[in-house]
């Protein structure tokens, strides 16, 4: 496809071939071969298609991606392709980034707390974009590498978000004009303001209160001699199926509060940092039963006591949560599997726990789950596992991480040769610009216009 994308092994399906059908492939080659092996398949078709939608939904919005989320090298590649940006957390995520070719000006040093190897590392690599909320990390970076350029990190009021408020991450409004002059007195340049909206918010006008709050501290800027010119809104974004509906009514706000705050024309540049969004749904992990133990739910300890109570199964995977199933402790979730073996109907069911193969009492992967009666070697499928998982991560346990199978559609193939300007219809070969549908029952079916190619405008 390009540079970018040259070593990359994906698996290109034609219509009416799932990734689904790649998975049923890969099983039967395990059964045949004997592997038992966990494993992912990514489905970058659909990382493809959350770009566009995004393209769509924020026209005045560059992506970056958030790398923390998900390190494999297929999605970062494939991003890079698109001419996303990056924000990295760490020098393994840096070095990253740089080494399938992505350019300087579209990486940010985003982790709030850096350590000084990394910020030595960003420096000696040319990157200059870096995030800050307080005055020791300011002045870190002021030591370590004083031609950087400086987000200020803001609060935002997560109230009535059910995760915990912002309060640990982002300076509040009341500290950025002292921050402002502080960096001031450092002779460091602030060249931006940054917020990152936590998902499950409730309500979408967090946006408007944060676009409104960041429009203030820019301000703050002017008044100080700063020019700034970027805005980072972050992420938050939904992209489950599900969200659709979520997804449309925070872009809408999202735009509303741009367009009042920061109009087209303003000399500010718009990104979003998103992790979530692109991956979580793109990859489904596929693990193998390798220990099972029968309880009785009356044994001594058991919340039910009642004598002749019906059994229950523990059953070990062979990977946990010190790997693949690490979002179990990130992010509090409750993995549910899909069995792939064929069942009778209506099976009878029994209480069941999953727990990884470590024998650690915290590799608990899911419990109290009602499942019909399972056994060493079945394998289990568990979708949206693309967030916080085994790419996200090494694993703690020593293993090596699981295999990841990458496939797409022909249709995302074309669509990214589209964005690309490498695919030009007959018709219009000697046309200067090219606008061809990109639709193939994908949501996304008006024309899109591909060129110039969409890359990340350079704020240095």
């Amino acid at each position: 496809m390009n540079g970018y994308l040259d070593e990359l092994d994906i698996t290109v399906v034609e219509e009416g071939f799932t990734t689904k059908d790649l998975l049923e492939g890969l099983l039967k080659e395990a059964s045949q071969s004997g592997s038992q092996e966990a494993f992912f398949v990514a489905d970058l078709g659909d990382v493809v298609k959350k770009h566009l939608r995004l393209l769509k939904a924020l026209p005045r919005v560059k992506p970056f991606y958030a790398v923390k989320c998900n390190r494999s090298k297929g999605v970062v590649q494939m991003l890079a392709s698109l001419g996303v940006g990056f924000g990295c957390t760490s020098k393994p995520e840096l070095a990253l980034v740089k080494s399938v070719g992505v350019s300087v000006d579209r990486i940010i040093c985003t982790g709030p707390c850096k350590q000084m190897s990394q910020i030595r590392y960003a420096a000696s690599q040319g990157v200059q974009l870096m995030t800050f909320d307080n005055e020791v990390e300011l002045g870190k970076v002021a030591r370590s590498h004083p031609t950087a350029r400086m987000i200020l990190s803001l609060a935002t009021d997560e109230s009535k978000s059910p995760g915990c408020p912002s309060v640990t991450f982002g300076a509040t409004l009341k500290s950025c004009r002292h921050l402002l002059e502080t960096a001031k007195d450092m002779n460091m340049e602030v060249v931006g303001v940054s917020f990152h909206i936590g998902r499950g918010f409730t309500d979408t006008q967090i946006f408007t209160q944060s676009i409104a709050d960041a429009r203030l501290v820019f301000e703050m800027g002017a008044e100080l001699g700063y020019k700034m010119r970027l805005l980072d809104i972050g992420g938050g974004f939904p992209g489950a199926k599900e969200a659709k509906g979520c997804f449309e009514e925070t872009t809408t706000v999202v735009n509303s509060a741009l367009d009042l705050y920061f109009p087209e024309g303003c000399g500010v540049e718009i990104i979003a940092e998103l992790g979530r969004y692109y991956v979580d749904l793109a990859f489904t992990f596929v693990v193998n039963i390798v220990g099972k133990k029968e309880v009785p739910l009356d044994q001594p300890g058991s919340d039910d006591e009642e004598p002749g109570g019906k059994k229950s199964f523990v059953y070990h995977l062979n990977d946990g949560v010190y790997g693949s199933f690490s979002s179990v402790i990130f992010n509090n979730t409750c993995p549910v599997p899909v069995l792939h073996k064929k069942l009778s109907p209506d099976p009878p069911l029994y209480n069941s726990s999953l727990w990884g193969p470590t024998g650690d009492n915290l590799d608990r992967i899911a419990e109290g789950m009602e499942l019909p009666e399972l056994h060493v070697g079945d394998w289990l499928i568990f979708e949206t596992m693309g967030a916080y998982t085994g790419p996200a991560s090494s694993s703690l346990s020593g293993e090596q991480p699981a295999r990841i199978y990458y496939a797409m559609s022909r249709v995302a193939w074309e669509a990214v040769q589209l964005l690309q300007g490498k695919l030009l219809l007959p018709e219009e070969e000697d046309q200067e610009s090219t606008c061809a549908p990109l639709s193939c029952g994908w949501e996304i079916t008006e024309t899109l216009c591909v060129t110039p190619v969409f890359a990340p405008a350079s704020i240095m």
